[in-house]
């Protein structure tokens, strides 16, 4: 599932990003396309970036670099750019395809640059970041792995920010939204820069923190704004502001960002934005408006490339389907399927691009099979299946099959109904095993891109330790200097010094706990997450497609909960208890004979005012479920109740009337002694490293809960506010 959730990710990634800059790669170059120009001026033999450099079009729009001496602008093919500055002689450019340009100029006042040794510094530090900018879109690990070489230089804190932007531009890329939002902001603190504060904004949004997106933009000054990052700025408010169903805020956000666009000749933008507004408007339930914002949208996409024209059809396309306007829906689609092919003579659309002619054909025919016209909805999944087979595209091919087999049915043909309904469930069987296999790759990856941030944080660890021992190395000099002309000045240096390292050891022992924790998270038992995949198997196997899909979502959303979650050493009690809800829904529904179950929360106690460490309470229900209620041979109860203790303080007790500890200890085998000793033993180290960090938290009370032969058990957790 996860590789799943990051695929189609990425396929919406990808659309945003072709719709916000109206690039055209896939399709046939166009005079009139406007593209994105990305590019850096540097000085020919150092390779030191150059600031403030004024770039300007034959046309009259201009930008200038920032202090990494890079730019963007909008251009076409054919525009000459002059590339001007005080420093060197005048460069002119043509511009003729939409890569990344490098121009190198031959400085005319050495003087105001570096030593050689810093040169050589600057000029491997900048072949470094454009080997990771050359690998953002084709490998994270490799592109990560440049980054971290950059840094392993003795950079500066420009530089420092300058890497730590392009990280998070790769871990954007890549869908690693958390780690992104980590990148920019260190890259703000080493040094600020607008450009990193709207992609730190953007990454928010991408991350589902969307009034955090909003404070970002907000705290922005619109003085140090391009014109095109303004309107970038409030594009992306209407976004935070349309996922927080605030539809009149993420409007107004839009139409500022339009106006701006117009104003300057921002043509992308300007289709981009028209779109956006008939998407709020639609939202709001303003459909004629939207419409009229959907008619610009197409008109204007019409004037820019075949691949943004069709893009905009397709989006009109959807519109009309929620709609139900399925006649203006299928003409849409026809015309999108008749350009692709053109497109598809120079480019092949990837299969998770929401472009490629089996989806259209299968969208098609949905339009067609809505409007009760089988006869066209037919041979449009036929065709759907077609492209699919020849692009192995299983998602698409499952879907259509599924569909086709119902339309013939409908339409009396239930034999060749029947033969596809075949084909449907053999197409489910190779999309399961495809899914496994993408799981496995998909842990791969995250295991790569660990490795490389934990290098770079290794790197800038043992930075910051350099530094402190040089600094403490300086002060140790001046320390005997001052001995020298004052005892009593050497003895407050001395307890200076103290003081310093007792702060030094108290940083290590939190570093160490901190360390610590991240280690016993990580260490979660697979025993859950295989036994949920061998149900899922178990319900695809035996056609219970239904049952499989909606544990798999339920199954994917506690994943992800606890993903979220594992980073922090508290989460709100509220967050702990919606995942204890699923994970007892999930194993209660795999022993549904075995046990029921109830979670009471008493009134009286505020939940948003307690916080509690994540996964604490899970390790429990997991023992009280396998360990005493699976082997009861009646019908058992868990009961998770919470009730005050004190104003301050709060019990969580989860009990059950299983077999009981001990009989439970004699029937296991000695790998699952072992196994249970080391869940336990992780929980006690927690606890105790969370109660030296935050003064005595959480307690943890664990007896019997009757006096009868199923003894059962009881866990009583203590937990204080802060």
């Amino acid at each position: 599932m996860i590789k799943i959730k990051h695929t189609y990710n990425l396929i919406f990634f990808c659309l945003f990003t072709l719709l916000s800059f109206g690039q055209d790669k896939l399709s046939t170059k166009s005079d009139d396309a406007f593209f994105t120009v990305r590019g850096s001026v540097y000085l020919k033999d150092t390779r030191e970036p150059i600031d403030n450099v004024s770039i300007q079009l034959n046309d009259g729009r201009y930008t200038r670099t920032d202090i990494f001496g890079k730019f963007v602008i909008k251009a076409k093919v054919g525009d000459e750019l002059t590339i001007m500055h005080d420093d060197f002689e005048t460069v002119h450019y043509t511009i003729l395809n939409d890569e990344r340009l490098t121009i190198l100029v031959e400085e005319q006042n050495r003087s105001r640059y570096k030593s050689s040794r810093a040169y050589d510094i600057e000029k491997q530090f900048n072949q470094m970041i454009d080997s990771a900018d050359a690998y953002l879109k084709k490998d994270a690990a490799k592109s990560i792995k440049f980054v971290g070489d950059a840094l392993n230089y003795d950079v500066s804190m420009r530089q420092s920010a300058e890497a730590h932007e392009l990280l998070g531009d790769v871990y954007v890329y890549w869908k690693q939204y958390d780690l992104a939002i980590s990148a920019y902001k260190i890259s703000l603190q080493n040094f600020e820069m607008s450009s990193a504060k709207l992609k730190l904004a953007d990454a928010y949004t991408k991350n589902g923190d969307y009034q955090k997106s909003i404070d970002t933009y907000n705290s922005l000054n619109e003085k140090d704004l391009s014109n095109y990052q303004k309107t970038t700025l409030y594009e992306g408010l209407g976004d935070a502001y349309l996922k927080l169903n605030k539809t009149q805020q993420s409007i107004t956000s839009y139409e500022k960002g339009l106006e701006i666009a117009k104003q300057h000749l921002i043509a992308p933008k300007v289709t981009d934005l028209n779109s956006k507004i008939a998407a709020a408007y639609n939202a709001k339930g303003e459909v004629e408006k939207a419409k009229g914002f959907y008619s610009n949208s197409l008109k204007l996409a019409k004037k820019e490339n075949k691949k943004r024209a069709i893009e905009e059809q397709v989006k009109v396309a959807e519109f009309n389907s929620l709609n139900m306007e399925y006649d203006s829906e299928i003409e849409l689609r026809k015309d999108v399927i008749e350009t692709l092919e053109d497109i598809e003579k120079d480019s092949v659309l990837p299969n998770e691009s929401p472009l490629t002619p089996q989806k259209q054909n299968y969208k098609l025919g949905n339009a067609y099979l809505l409007n009760n016209d089988l006869e066209n909805a037919i041979p449009s999944f036929k065709k759907s299946i077609e492209e699919a087979d020849k692009k192995e595209d299983l998602d698409v091919k499952k879907d259509a099959t599924r569909k086709l087999s119902e339309a013939l049915i409908d339409a009396g043909n239930a034999e060749e109904g029947l033969k596809w309904l075949n084909e449907y469930k053999k197409t489910v069987d190779e999309l399961y095993a495809k899914k496994v296999q993408e799981i496995s790759q998909a842990a791969r990856f995250s295991r790569n891109i660990a490795e490389q941030q934990n290098r770079i944080t290794s790197l800038e660890s043992d930075r910051a330790l350099s530094k402190s021992k040089y600094d403490l190395t300086q002060e140790r000099n001046k320390r005997q200097q001052l001995i020298i002309y004052s005892l009593i000045g050497g003895l407050v240096l001395l307890l200076i010094t103290g003081f310093l390292m007792y702060k030094y050891i108290k940083q290590q022992r939190l570093a160490n706990n901190l360390l610590a924790l991240k280690s016993l998270r990580s260490q979660m038992n697979p025993h859950f997450i295989f036994n949920a995949l061998n149900s899922v198997n178990s319900f695809i196997a035996t056609n219970d497609e239904r049952t499989a899909n909606k544990y798999l979502s339920d199954f994917s959303q506690l994943m992800r909960s606890v993903l979220e979650n594992s980073e922090e050493d508290f989460i709100p009690l509220k967050k702990e208890i919606e995942l204890l809800e699923l994970y007892t829904k999930l194993e209660h529904f795999r022993f549904q004979d075995k046990f029921d179950y109830s979670i009471d929360v008493d009134d009286s106690i505020t939940i948003d005012e307690f916080q509690i460490p994540p996964m604490l309470l899970q390790p429990y229900i997991e023992n009280a479920v396998w360990h005493g209620l699976r082997y009861k041979t009646e019908k058992g109860h868990l009961s998770i109740t919470i009730r005050p203790k004190s104003l301050d303080e709060i019990t969580i007790t989860i009990a059950d009337d299983g077999i009981g500890r001990t009989r439970s200890k004699q029937m296991k085998t000695e790998n699952q002694k072992k196994q249970n000793s080391k869940g336990m033993n992780n929980i006690k180290k927690r606890v105790a490293i969370l109660n030296e960090m935050y003064k005595d938290k959480v307690d943890v009370m664990i007896d019997d809960f009757q006096q009868s032969e199923d003894k059962g058990t009881k866990v009583v957790v203590t937990l204080k506010k802060d």
